[in-house]
Parts: C-alpha cells; sequence; structure tokens
C-alpha cells in the first residue's frame, strides 16, 4: 500500500521499513519487505513488472489509470480546470466521477504512525473535493436533492464547518429555513462543548443571511443541461455552433512525405490507441524524441491513416517550442487560430485566455476533430489547448518528455532499425546507387547514427551529386571534426537542430551537458557526479533532465550514453575557454575510477600484493561492493568504460591514470579471457610507463602485457616483455616483482616446451612467494608446477603440488584458482591410472565452476572431463564432453586450449574407430598449435595423425608424423611412456 501511494517513486527499503513499524522494527525488517514485495509479484498477474526493484528500494511501475488514488488526482485537477474555465457542470461530471473511486475509508486501522498521517491527508483531499462538488452543484442550482447527502456526510463529520454551511444553505433553498437555522444550533453548542469556540465567520453570516431571508442567498436560475454557465457563454456557444456548422471540416495536416519509413510498431501503437473506447476522457498521444528523430513525419503520417475517422476536421498546429528564432506560441494565439479554423469570425472570439479555454472547449464538445499540436515547448503550453471531449483525438509533438501531462499516453521514439535506416537510404537515394555499394550504405546508416534527418540530409546530398559515390560521402562524414558541417544544408542540419535543444536549457544543463559528454562511454550515477564534481543525487537529477530532453539515451537501468551525434555536437562545445574546466572534469572521473577499481579488487582479488603506490583522494562517492559478486559485476558492466577511460587519459598526456588503471583491473580482463582488451590496456600502460620514467609501474605493465601476449598465443613475445619485467624488479628490489615474473617466465617457457628451464623458474619463483608471505601467488605457481611436472611423468609430485594449491586457494576463497588446480590434481590422477578419482576431484571442479560463469576456465575442466572418460574406456561420454568443452573454448578460450581439446576430440574419434574425423581434428589441433608456438600439442597432434595414417593404412605419413613427434618430446624432454595419453 505504501508503494501505491507513490506510484513511479523509488521508496527506500528503510523507508517501508518505517512505515510498517514506526520505531520498532524487528530485526528481520528488511528481509520481510522484500519477502512481502517477493509474494506480491507471485500472486499479482504480471507482478514482476508491477514491483520493480530500483536502487536502495522499489516502485510500482503503473500508468495513471491503474491506480484509482492517481486517478483521482488526475480528475479533480481537471475539475479545478474546467472552474477556472467557467464549465461547472464539468467540473460537477469530474468530480462525481473521482469521488467514485473511493470505497470507504482508506487505510483504514492499518499500518503504524505515519501511514495513518497519510491516510488522514488523503482522507483529508477526499472531504476538500467533497465539499467542491457541493458548493458547484449548489451553484447550478441544486438544493433538495443534495440534503440527504450533507446531513450523512455532516454527521460523519460533525466538526467540518464547511459542510454545515453547504447543509443550511441546502435546506434554506428548500423553504426549510427552521431546520436550517436548527442545523447551525446544533453546530454552535456542538463546536463550544468539544473546543470552547464560536462559529468562523462565513457561518455566522451565512446564519444572519437565512435570518433576514437574504436575496444573495436565493438559488440561482438553473440553466439549460447542455447550455453554458453564462449568458454570454450561451451566446457564444450558440453562435459558434452555427458559424462551425456552415463552415467546411478544415483540414491543416501537413503533406504525408511519399517515402515514408519503418517506425512500423510505433504507428501500430497510434492506430492501436484510437481503435479503444475513450472512457477516460479526450485520447492524448504525446510523442516524445531527439531533434531529428521524425516525431513530426511519425504523427503526420499516422494523421492521415486516421483523418477518415474525424469528419468534423483534422487541424495542425505548429507550437514552435524548438523553432530557430522564434518564441513557443502562447495558448491565447493558438486558440485564436484554431477557433478561427473551425469558422469562427474575430469579431466572436473573446480576448481573455479562460474565455477561450471555454469556447473551445464549448465549441468541440460535440465534434469528430482529429489535433495535432506539433513541436511543443512544454506540458503547461499544451494543457489550455487539450477538448475536453472523448470524440476528439489529439496528436502531440515534443522534444522533451511532457511528464506532466496528465492523461496523456506517452510514445517515446529513438533512431531506426538497421534494416529501416538502409530502407529510407535505398528509398530516398535509389535502389540501383544502393546496390552497387551496399558496404557502404551500411557504413552510411552507422555514420548518420540511424536519425533519420541526417540520413534525408545525405542521402539528399547524394542526390544532387551523381559523380559522388556512397564510399566519397562516408570518408567524408569518417572525419569527426567535420561530420555536423556535411550533415547539413542551407535549411536544415543535425548541429542547428541539436542546438535548439541545448539553448532550451538553463545554464547548469548546458554546463552538465558539455562536461557529461567527456566521457568516453556510457555513464551510471558515480562517473556522472565525478564529472561534475556534485554529489551522485544532484547528478541523477541533471541525467534525468539531459535524457527528459532527448540530449542522453537509457538503453538500461541506470546507465546513460549520448548519440553519437549528440556527442559530437556537445563536443563542439569545448572551446579554449572551457579547456581548464573540462580538464579538471576528466582528472576526476578518472581518479573516480581508479578509486572504485581498486575497492572493487579488494573485494573480488583478495590477497593482492600492495606496492605502496599513493592514489588520489576521493572527489566523489564511489559505488559500494557488498560482495565479491557485486564487485565483479560491476566489472562486468564498466570493463569497456575502464578500457575507453584508459585511451582517454592516454589521449590527454594523464600518463600515471594511463599506467595505474590497467594494473587495476587486469586482473578481471585475465580472469575473462578478454586478451584483445588486456592487451590495448597493456600496449597503452606500457608506453605511458617509460614517458613516466615510473620503473615499478613499467614492471606491472610488463608483467599485464605478457599476460595478454600469452593469452592471444604469443607466448615468445610474452618472455621477452616478462624479461625485461624481471630485470627491472631485480633492479628496483621488487622481490614481489621478481617473484611473480619468474612464475609467469615459468609457465609460458612451459608453453614453449621449455620444460627443464620452466620448472627451474617456478621452483625459484615458489620460494621467493613463500618467503614473501604470498599464498595467493605461491598457489597460483603450484598450479604450474603441478602441470610440468605430470608433463615429465612426475606424477605422485604432480599431485601433491595441486592439493596443496587447491587447499591454499579455499582457504583464500579463490574459486577460480582452487577449480584450476584440481582439474591439475584430477590429471595426476590420471597420469597414475587412477580413473575414480580422478572424476571425483573433476566432478567438483564441475561445481565450483558452475556457480562462477567462467567459460574459458569451464572448457578446461570439460575437457579434462572427455580425457578422464576416454582413459577410462568410455569413449560415448568422453565426445559428449568434448563437444561441449569446445563450444565454450571457441568463444572464451585462448588459441593454445583449443588445440588441446581438437587433440582430445582426436583421441576420442580414434577409440570409436573414426579415423578420418580423428585425422581432421589432429590437424587442426596441429595448426593451432603452431599458431602459437604450443609443442607439446603440436607433438600430441602429430602423434595423434601418425596413429590415424597407420589405422587408414597410410605406413609412410605414420612413420613421418610420429618421427616428427618423438623429435619434439625429445627436445622437450618428455619421456616415452608419456607421449601416448590414450
Amino acid at each position: 500500500m505504501a508503494l501505491l501511494l507513490e506510484p513511479g517513486r523509488v521508496v527506500p527499503v528503510a523507508r517501508l521499513v518505517e512505515i510498517t513499524w514506526d520505531d520498532a522494527p524487528p530485526a528481520t525488517a528488511a528481509h520481510q519487505i522484500r519477502k512481502i514485495v517477493a509474494d506480491l509479484r507471485q500472486r499479482i498477474p504480471g507482478g514482476a513488472a508491477v514491483f520493480v526493484t530500483d536502487g536502495p528500494g522499489y516502485r510500482v511501475a503503473v500508468d495513471d489509470d491503474q491506480v484509482d488514488l492517481s486517478l483521482f488526482g488526475v480528475r479533480l485537477r481537471r475539475a479545478r480546470e474546467a472552474v477556472a474555465a467557467g464549465l461547472p457542470g464539468n467540473a460537477v461530471d469530474q468530480l462525481r466521477a473521482a469521488l467514485e473511486l473511493w470505497r470507504g475509508r482508506l487505510l483504514a486501522g492499518e499500518g503504524g504512525m505515519l501511514l495513518q498521517g497519510a491516510a488522514t491527508s488523503l482522507e483529508e483531499r477526499r472531504l476538500t473535493a467533497v465539499e467542491l462538488l457541493f458548493e458547484l452543484q449548489l451553484g447550478l442550482g441544486e438544493a433538495a436533492e443534495l440534503v440527504g447527502d450533507l446531513r450523512e456526510l455532516a454527521r460523519e463529520n460533525p466538526l467540518r464547518e464547511t459542510l454545515r454551511g453547504q447543509l443550511m444553505l441546502a435546506l434554506y433553498r428548500s423553504g426549510r429555513q427552521a431546520e436550517a437555522l436548527e442545523e447551525y444550533q446544533r453546530v454552535r453548542t456542538l463546536l463550544a462543548e468539544e473546543l470552547g469556540i464560536d462559529p468562523g465567520p462565513e457561518l455566522s453570516a451565512l446564519h444572519e443571511g437565512i435570518l433576514k431571508a437574504s436575496p444573495e442567498l436565493a438559488a440561482p436560475r438553473q440553466p439549460t443541461p447542455s447550455g453554458p454557465a453564462t449568458a454570454e457563454q450561451r451566446a457564444l456557444a450558440q453562435s459558434a455552433q452555427a458559424q462551425a456548422q456552415a463552415a467546411p471540416a478544415p483540414c491543416s495536416l501537413p503533406y504525408d512525405v511519399q517515402d515514408f519509413t519503418g517506425r512500423t510498431e510505433e504507428l501500430q501503437q497510434l492506430l492501436a490507441a484510437v481503435a479503444e473506447p475513450a472512457t477516460q476522457g479526450t485520447p492524448i498521444l504525446a510523442i516524445d524524441g531527439m531533434g531529428g528523430s521524425g516525431k513530426t513525419a511519425l504523427a503526420v503520417h499516422a494523421a492521415h491513416r486516421l483523418a477518415e475517422l474525424y469528419p468534423d476536421g483534422q487541424i495542425s498546429v505548429d507550437l514552435h517550442g524548438f523553432t530557430p528564432g522564434q518564441r513557443p506560441r502562447e495558448p491565447s494565439e493558438v486558440l485564436d487560430v484554431m477557433l478561427r479554423s473551425l469558422g469562427l469570425p474575430g469579431d466572436r472570439i473573446p480576448d481573455d485566455l479562460l474565455s477561450k479555454i471555454a469556447l473551445w472547449r464549448m465549441t468541440t464538445a460535440q465534434r469528430r476533430l482529429l489535433i495535432l499540436l506539433d513541436n511543443a515547448a512544454d506540458a503547461e503550453q499544451v494543457r489550455p489547448l487539450l477538448p475536453s471531449s472523448p470524440k476528439c483525438m489529439v496528436l502531440i509533438t515534443s522534444r522533451i518528455r511532457l511528464v506532466d501531462l496528465d492523461g496523456a499516453r506517452a510514445l517515446s521514439i529513438g533512431v531506426l532499425s538497421v534494416p529501416d535506416s538502409l530502407a529510407l537510404v535505398e528509398r530516398t537515394l535509389g535502389a540501383e546507387r544502393v546496390a552497387a555499394e551496399p558496404a557502404a550504405a551500411e557504413e552510411l546508416a552507422q555514420l548518420c547514427g540511424r536519425l533519420p534527418l541526417a540520413l534525408r540530409i545525405a542521402t539528399a546530398r547524394l542526390g544532387h551529386r551523381p559523380r559522388w559515390t556512397i564510399q566519397y560521402l562516408v570518408d567524408r562524414l569518417s572525419d569527426e571534426a567535420r561530420k555536423l558541417d556535411e550533415l547539413a544544408s542551407r535549411s536544415r542540419g543535425v548541429a542547428a537542430t541539436l542546438q535548439l535543444s541545448y539553448l532550451a536549457m538553463d545554464g547548469e544543463s548546458r554546463n552538465a551537458f558539455r562536461l557529461l559528454s567527456l566521457h568516453p562511454g556510457d555513464l551510471d550515477v558515480h562517473s556522472a557526479a565525478a564529472l561534475l564534481g556534485t554529489p551522485t543525487f544532484e547528478a541523477e537529477e541533471l541525467l534525468e533532465l539531459l535524457l527528459d530532453a532527448h540530449l542522453l539515451e537509457q538503453h538500461e537501468l541506470g546507465r546513460y550514453t549520448f548519440h553519437d551525434l549528440v556527442r559530437s555536437f556537445a563536443h563542439s562545445l569545448c572551446t579554449a575557454e572551457t579547456a581548464a574546466e573540462d580538464g579538471l572534469a576528466v582528472g576526476r572521473l578518472l581518479d573516480n575510477y581508479v578509486l572504485a577499481v581498486e575497492a572493487a579488487c579488494e573485494v573480488s582479488f583478495p590477497g593482492r600484493v600492495e606496492f605502496g603506490i599513493e592514489l588520489p583522494a576521493p572527489t566523489a562517492a564511489l559505488p559500494v561492493f557488498a560482495s565479491s559478486d557485486a564487485a565483479l559485476a560491476w566489472f562486468e558492466r564498466e570493463h569497456r568504460n575502464l578500457l575507453a577511460a584508459v585511451r582517454l587519459a592516454a589521449r590527454r598526456g594523464l600518463d600515471w591514470h594511463c599506467a595505474y588503471l590497467p594494473r587495476a583491473f587486469a586482473s578481471f580482463l585475465h580472469m575473462q579471457g578478454r586478451a584483445e582488451e588486456l592487451l590495448e590496456a597493456g600496449q597503452l600502460a606500457v608506453a605511458a610507463s617509460r614517458r613516466l620514467g615510473d620503473r615499478l609501474l613499467l614492471r606491472l605493465s610488463l608483467t599485464n602485457l605478457a599476460v595478454a601476449l600469452w593469452q592471444l598465443g604469443r607466448v615468445q613475445e610474452g618472455v621477452d616483455a616478462l624479461e625485461q619485467a624481471l630485470e627491472i624488479a631485480v633492479e628496483i628490489g621488487d622481490r614481489h616483482g621478481e617473484a611473480a615474473c619468474r612464475s609467469r617466465l615459468g609457465a609460458f617457457r612451459n608453453s614453449l616446451g621449455r620444460y627443464a628451464d620452466g620448472l627451474r623458474d617456478l621452483e625459484a619463483a615458489l620460494l621467493l612467494h613463500q618467503a614473501l608471505g604470498s599464498p595467493r601467488e605461491e598457489a597460483a605457481t603450484l598450479i604450474s608446477i603441478s602441470s610440468v611436472s605430470a608433463l615429465l611423468g612426475k606424477y605422485p609430485a604432480a599431485a601433491e603440488a595441486a592439493r596443496t594449491s587447491a587447499e591454499i586457494n579455499h582457504k583464500l576463497g579463490e574459486v577460480d584458482n582452487e577449480a584450476l588446480a584440481l582439474v591439475n590434481l584430477a590429471n595426476a590422477h590420471l597420469g597414475l591410472g587412477a580413473y575414480d578419482e580422478a572424476l571425483a576431484v573433476l566432478a567438483n571442479a564441475q561445481e565450483l565452476h558452475r556457480s562462477l560463469h567462467r567459460p574459458g576456465n569451464a572448457s578446461l575442466v570439460l575437457a579434462r572431463l572427455a580425457d578422464a572418460h576416454l582413459r577410462a574406456g568410455r569413449p560415448s561420454e568422453a565426445y559428449d564432453y568434448g563437444l561441449r568443452a569446445l563450444d565454450l573454448v571457441w568463444t572464451s578460450g585462448s588459441t593454445a586450449r583449443r588445440a588441446t581439446v581438437e587433440n582430445i576430440l582426436g583421441r576420442i574419434h580414434q577409440a570409436l574407430g573414426e579415423h578420418v574425423q580423428a585425422q581432421t581434428r589432429h590437424g587442426q589441433a596441429l595448426r593451432l598449435a603452431e599458431e602459437t608456438g604450443f609443442r607439446i600439442e603440436m607433438a600430441y597432434a602429430l602423434e595423434g595423425l601418425g596413429s590415424c595414417a597407420e589405422a587408414l593404412g597410410e605406413s609412410a605419413q605414420a612413420r613421418e608424423h610420429r618421427g616428427r613427434a618423438d623429435e619434439l618430446f625429445a627436445a622437450m624432454g618428455v619421456p616415452e611412456e608419456c607421449r601416448r595419453l590414450a
């Protein structure tokens, strides 16, 4: 109920607890609130879409006409507007409809003090509406028929003097003067006994008037049921009807473009809205979207489709809300135009606004009119122009969301879809030219941001320049500095269109618009607050304002982004005068990202080595990470922004940020197998560190770069980077760095088949990690030692190293590395022939990975399960695991790992007697392994190809393949008994 009192607004959980239990909530209060919401979501059809989790609490996502309380407010507001417009009969209808929504006292006996306070406030609103209704009914000449209801309400609310006065007046006008005077005495006595006061001056004056039978208290003359409230308005209405009947039905709709394209779904929504019965008043459809998105074209196209349903006329007015060089039109001026269009002469149209509103509503009351109000500035401009008849239809277009226009159905439109964009290019430019350059046409649509205005300007330029190719214009548009100039003609342009929306904002919003555009990706409230130098709640208000003005887009809750052309326009506002402020904003943003990444790493990667690097002071609120999952989810949302921030730092010469940020989020990129991103970040960081002359940052950057190179199969380049990093670590006395470099060098050299060298590096690294008390790095090094030990046939040592690593990782909560250690333990068991033990360990590793959602490492578990089932003599089960591993490894794994999986599948095919398929798999594995220099899988692939050739009767090929395999195995020091795995 508390949520329904504020539909559309977020109510924090803490507020809901306070409302429910006042100052004495139970310890489980927040949990109970969440449980109640979950229960409501299940009980109410579509409840998940109604009760929405939003930030710190919940909100009810409903339209006004779905909540009686909201609908009550809408109708009460319309009643007051009708009163102001001199339409008391209309106001009475609205008030009756509003009060019919009440089914007794709201929240009676429910909730704590806060909820009861809200109930009291709502009851006061209801009684105020009741009093207004009786006041209007008395003003329309009603009396005797009101007495019964007034008596009942007076009994229920004995101290409300307004109700008592209305009852006295109704009795008096019904010829019951004595009863009216008795009512006064009754309330006078009650007030004296209960409150010790006399009746107020208004009630006392009414009593005196009744005693004197004052003529001022006589009932007004009853108007005709359909007539206006005054003689002058009645005459105007009669004249209007006569003039309108004599005039032809007006049609001032703009022409409908022949090449209107797309917007099928939006058009269906508009047409469907007309088909619905108008039970709640005049149908109003408000179309909003950024400048150039085609709002007017859509509205005009829909209006022409609907015109025949409105035979009394179709009126279109440009409200000049965002028109260059013109102020928005005043409602009085627009009403004058529309009344004249209905055939009323100027001398019959009153001068004051309220009279015009009344005349407009009376004139349109019985008509079927389609009214298009184009280019509205805001809801205030539109509201006086709305007819009161449900037979009319109003279409509105605006660049801003008309959130204050009650009763309107909103339709927000964005850019065109890719197919619709290409269709518009083809229709405006010609099918032949597009068919000749299809790729260029697609690129043109993207460079125009799929914005209809930009597409029409671009194709018009091409149409008037037949010697230009589409690719030629694409090349011109690819220059960011010239793009907006290219998308302009003599009469219109994208920049000019956006300028109007920009100028409509106040100075603070304009400044925020420019500063926010400096963000290189999509924003949340934290990054926005950093750029603006404001608290997050102020930043969110500015973000929402720009969203309502369609200068920002929102494709995901809490995330905001610029359309490409809007961003280009915003960047054009950055000048020499704003450079200092812009530079400070970018610095705050990058500082915020550094601190946010550090906070996320502390939660998601415990045990990281700290190097004592001084971090910037916080300038804005940081996101809070309650758990490792929350931190990793943040990394998942932000990793593209973080890489974009590194690029931004490089462009602006902010070398410290460029060098440090990749160090901070490299662990996440590595864990997720995002090797290309890690490579770019690493390269930028290395270059920035060299410019800074910071040897520690250079060592860290080279180490991260090496990891990226290894993931991409460029292992020797990774070794070169690590050797540079190791030299620096020794030089500056960075023992943690030395240990990390030796550990990685060992793993890399193992990948190259240099197992003896690799094992020496790993053992040296292990001693360093143990001496430095770095259990996380110690555990990671033990995983590599286990791998190489198994390859060299040292299975007991491999098992011991893997088991120790798994125990350390388990204590640290490093689930990912624990799973990798278990995979290596299973591999050692396989080497020892303990297949059941291997399968049991792999089952544990698989269970750990189910909670991690790491497809790259999950593929390794599946591959080893396939290998285990194969060695245990179950090739069919092995094949299923192998295919599942291949599916994952092709999307998230390294090239080397793909080679491993292909070789396992090759051995499975051999076991199934499918030697041709096995030959294909081993051939693919050989190609992948040769690309990366992964010699062990090259050798396994050649051994597999030799076995296939032998089975297929190709003896010479078999000897050649096996000879090459044995050379590789011997060079790597792999014992003969370890060369043939199945």
